[in-house]
């Protein structure tokens, strides 16, 4: 195990020196230092970035707004329960974001661990729209359990999100101001972090993989208790509407937090593929059919949670690179080569 953790830091030494040359990589700037930081997503102008991160004096995420160097980060959630997965709207002026406040000002008690690595899936989570001061305007979910993991498509203004309305946890899809919800996954297990290609007209996601006994015979065990495993999930891939899906990945390991490159032709997202049973995870891209994989990353920890800017220029992603403590993430940006 030491050898290992030796080899690991290593190689996130070596990646770092070699990070300006690297084949699609180069010039990374960190723009976080300290907590556990996390998805962090562009404004449609690529000015700002909203993330969330677990810092002092909060003991659970909340929702924060930066400018794309760092500077100026602020909440922007309430402060009170948990947050998750925020998002602008296409107006540049306004958020989307789960969380658990109106449960009850208090973090929710987190999963019991020695059930695995597990994630919760809170019934407290509903979906809320702020404006990017922090003034929620609009509570958009209200059915009971689990509502989270909204993204938003800046063209057709149409937000994918995670629900589990239907007794299972499936994709969902409303307009941006709550209206017009509808499912489009029906199938068992879980279906979640969804994100748009730029038009509109594809959508990638993780979900667990329907052909694996073990896999979904876990799923509807930990479901009952409001839980899901993360580090059996592979990528799917299916038209705007939900339509026509089809499965990219067969690991058989983690695979997560898809995006689409900006020409919507490639997928990049993260896995342990390397090391399917450990928590290393790097920043892999594909085709939009599965073909071509590439591994982008090499820093022998975590990296995950891509997303292009809006011009195309540059990746931001969370990754525990020179992480000061164990449970350290920080928020870096990359400029991309094609």
């Amino acid at each position: 195990m030491k050898f290992i953790c030796i080899l690991a830091a290593l190689a996130a030494a070596l990646w770092g020196q070699s990070a300006p040359e690297s084949r699609h990589l180069k010039d990374l700037k960190q723009l976080t230092n300290g907590g556990q930081n996390a998805e962090a997503y562009w404004a449609p102008d690529g000015k700002r970035l909203v993330f969330q991160s677990t810092r002092p004096p909060h003991q659970c995420d909340q929702i924060y707004v930066m400018n794309a160097d760092g500077s100026d980060q602020r909440m922007v959630s309430t402060g009170k329960g948990r947050t998750t997965c925020a998002y602008f709207l296409a107006d540049n002026k306004h958020i989307v974001y789960g969380s658990t406040h109106e449960a009850g000002p208090a973090c929710p008690t987190p999963p019991d661990r020695s059930k695995g690595y597990v994630w919760a899936v809170f019934p407290g989570f509903d979906i809320y729209l702020a404006d990017d001061q922090g003034a929620i305007k609009k509570k958009l979910t209200t059915a009971p359990g689990y509502d989270a993991e909204a993204t938003v498509n800046f063209k057709t203004r149409k937000i994918v999100y995670t629900s589990v309305s239907s007794g299972d946890i499936e994709l969902w899809q409303m307009n941006s101001d709550g209206s017009s919800k509808k499912q489009i996954t029906r199938r068992e297990g879980y279906d979640g972090g969804a994100v748009f290609s730029r038009d509109g007209k594809q959508i990638v996601w993780r979900a667990t993989d329907p052909n694996n006994a073990a896999s979904m015979a876990r799923y509807r065990e930990l479901l009952k208790e409001n839980l899901t495993e993360p580090m059996k999930m592979e990528i799917f891939i299916s038209d705007g509407d939900g339509k026509n899906v089809r499965q990219l990945t067969k690991f058989g390991c983690a695979a997560f937090a898809p995006t689409f490159t900006p020409d919507g032709k490639r997928i990049v997202f993260s896995s342990n593929k390397h090391n399917c049973d450990g928590r290393l995870f790097e920043l892999y891209m594909m085709n939009t059919n599965g073909t071509g994989l590439e591994q982008l990353t090499n820093l022998g920890g975590f990296a995950s949670f891509p997303e292009f800017s809006p011009d195309g220029k540059t990746l931001v992603f969370s990754s525990d690179y020179k992480a000061s403590s164990r449970y350290e993430f920080n928020i870096f940006t990359a400029g991309w080569v094609d």
